[in-house]
């Protein structure tokens, strides 16, 4: 079930303030300048968190944009995997980096299994698909 009304919701930190809440549960009308100056809000409050991108993913999805709401599952889903390897998943996804597709498919399989970030695997898998259809494993530069 979904917290979002319809998109008037968005942006959220406008019109659904309620909804909005930091990676440590604090309330977006306690990230204040006072709250910053009295060392009360710290780096983790300021990412993004799941909940906000899935809430982008809902509202995308009743404006008609699906594949936009389908990119917000997926940054959900690697909200928490380490930034080193969402970096070297990035790069394999490059054209030309990733020498096989067996490349692709350990980094989905490591999503999948150790994340539980399945649409992003999944992506990952099809990618791997699409670059073996159209050679593009191979380096080229």
């Amino acid at each position: 079930m979904t917290r979002i009304n319809g998109i008037a919701d968005y942006p959220l930190a406008e019109n659904r303030p309620d909804l909005v809440r930091t990676a440590r549960g604090t309330p977006l009308e306690e990230l204040t300048l006072n709250s910053v100056e009295a060392g009360k809000v710290t780096l983790e409050d300021l990412r993004i968190t799941s909940q906000a991108l899935k809430d982008q993913a809902s509202i995308s999805e009743l404006a008609g944009r699906p594949t936009l709401a389908r990119n917000f599952e997926r940054a959900a889903e690697i909200v928490d995997v380490p930034q080193d390897f969402v970096l070297k998943v990035y790069e394999l996804l490059r054209p030309g980096r990733a020498k096989t597709k067996d490349d692709l498919l350990a980094a989905a399989k490591t999503l999948r299994e150790t994340y539980g970030a399945a649409q992003m695997a999944a992506f990952v898998e099809e990618a791997a698909e699409v670059y073996e259809r159209r050679g593009l494993f191979t380096y080229r530069f």
